[in-house]
């Protein structure tokens, strides 16, 4: 069980997120859609404390860490807890895919050299890349470098894997592949938070939709809730762009 209380966050006088809370069970996919600029990232960001915010704690098992007064152990085990992938896949330009799977295994968790190696070809296997291993992202297309950017996440073992906008940098031919690597995940019941704005996946992939507007939550329920009989008439006009499209 994944537990968020009052997560509050602003930039200035400008605030972006207003005490969120959330209730995640272990091997569920939530899906937060909703407009540009509604704190749906920074909310993500929060999680695992890339952003600090005002408010709010996050519970994740046995841990409980208060996010706006963390310590650094506190931070460590939390990213031991929750991995992310990135719109724009944060890849070490001058280490091959193999070496960026095998980094966080060697300086966080302390792994040998040769146990990380075995692991990272793994999950490069497990995402069809085994093959590039030894290439360097700018040999890679976008769609190729956001899986090894999952298959670094997925090597770390985390408890949650959270995706921020994880296919809105790649060409339109490139998304697919990267989302059905998602759907491949979702089904072997991994637990993960995606924010997209891919709503045909978010429908048929999600366990539970969080529509998001002006920093707050809403409207939230299961995908055939939201996308079918959405309550709120914000929930209702954004879907409605999507249906016209």
């Amino acid at each position: 069980m994944i537990e968020v209380k009052n997560i509050s966050k602003k930039f200035n006088n400008n605030v972006v997120l207003n005490g969120i809370d959330l209730n995640i069970n272990k091997g569920d996919v939530v899906a937060i859609i909703g407009p540009s600029g509604t704190g749906k990232s920074t909310f993500l960001r929060c999680l695992n404390r890339l952003e600090k915010p005002e408010n709010g704690s996050i519970s994740i098992g046995d841990l409980s860490v208060d996010l706006a007064r963390s310590d650094k152990k506190s931070l460590v085990e939390l990213r031991k807890k929750t991995s992310m992938v990135f719109q724009g896949f944060n890849l070490f330009s001058k280490k091959t895919a193999l070496e960026n799977v095998m980094e966080g295994l060697i300086i966080v968790k302390k792994m040998d050299k040769k146990k990380a190696e075995e692991i990272a070809r793994e999950q490069l296997k497990n995402v069809g890349l085994l093959e590039w291993a030894n290439h360097y992202p700018t040999h890679l297309s976008g769609g190729q470098q956001q899986r090894v950017a999952i298959a670094r996440a997925l090597a770390m073992e985390p408890e949650v894997l959270l995706f921020d906008e994880p296919t809105s940098a790649l060409d339109p031919q490139m998304v697919g592949e990267v989302l059905e690597v998602m759907r491949t995940l979702a089904k072997d019941g991994l637990t993960m938070i995606i924010v997209t704005h891919e709503m045909a996946f978010a429908r048929d992939v999600a366990k539970h939709v969080i529509f998001m507007g002006d920093g707050v939550i809403v409207e939230e329920g299961t995908s055939q809730q939201i996308f079918e009989n959405p309550q709120k008439e914000l929930t209702k006009e954004f879907l409605s762009r999507f249906r016209n499209a």
